[in-house]
């Protein structure tokens, strides 16, 4: 029998109309970390345009729609963000319901913002479905609390794909704060970001971790020092994606697991 709080919830979903693109958020990776929106979204979609970190898993819940690959990493080839722009518009015009799906959070280092601004300057109606932001699903995942009283007040997330080029970051001033930081997209920069954080004050022996994967199947945790997290990664073999954790949060990991009664 279907729960009747499920089923008045279901009455209240929006209908998702032809010409319309909804910018949603999968999730960090598995697909049990997709939001009621986002499944309802996934089942009346006629076209789902899906970034490189959009499981197939997920894409599973689409069984009805065309699916377009449209995905961005570093290093790789991609699709060109307004070529990807232009193809939601001109979908949308043709009368299609289109699902633009990214990992994570559309507006958290998703580029949502600019397509949202494109379709808004095209008069193309549009809605933002937020997805479960990779960072904090993953900071949860293995046990390191984003925020902690009495050892962190605030957390950065930070892109380190431009680190140490002109017009980035600036590291230094990061790192006087003391306070923990996330970093996406940063492993191939790792140990020039690491370097500008202890330049700009952070211990060497500054607690750091790398989650790969996080939520899925292949996901692997590496612990380190902030010093020591750019050697060990590549001696273990860690790739994208992955995400960089530096800070004392950290140490609550093992105190975590002490607690551990069950898995």
């Amino acid at each position: 029998m279907t729960n009747p709080a499920l089923q008045r919830l279901a009455a209240r979903l929006p209908a998702f109309e032809p010409g319309h693109v909804w910018l949603a958020g999968a999730g960090p990776g598995d697909a049990r970390y997709l939001t009621l929106d986002v499944l309802d979204a996934l089942g009346k979609a006629d076209v789902v345009v899906h970034d490189a970190l959009v499981s197939e898993e997920v894409l599973g819940f689409a069984p009805q729609a065309e699916v377009l690959y449209a995905g961005k990493r570093g290093g790789k080839p991609s699709t060109a963000q307004e070529d990807i722009t232009l193809s939601l518009i001109r979908l949308a015009r043709a009368g299609r319901r289109v699902l633009r799906l990214k990992g994570g959070d559309p507006f958290i280092f998703g580029r949502g913002g600019e397509e949202a601004e494109a379709l808004a300057s095209a008069k193309i109606p549009f809605r933002i479905l937020p997805g479960m932001t990779a960072s904090l699903a993953a900071l949860a995942s293995v046990r390191i609390p984003a925020t902690m009283r009495g050892i962190s007040r605030a957390i950065t997330l930070a892109t380190g794909h431009a680190a140490g080029e002109e017009g980035d970051l600036d590291w230094t001033a990061l790192a006087r704060t003391g306070e923990p930081i996330v970093v996406y997209m940063g492993l191939k920069n790792l140990a020039t970001i690491s370097r500008l954080l202890i330049e700009g004050g952070r211990t060497p022996d500054t607690p750091a971790a790398i989650i790969m994967a996080a939520t899925t199947a292949e996901e692997r945790l590496l612990t380190a020092t902030l010093a020591t997290l750019a050697a060990e990664a590549e001696q273990q073999g860690f790739a994208a994606p992955a995400l960089i954790v530096i800070g004392d949060i950290v140490t609550m990991r093992p105190r975590l697991n002490g607690l551990e009664t069950a898995s």
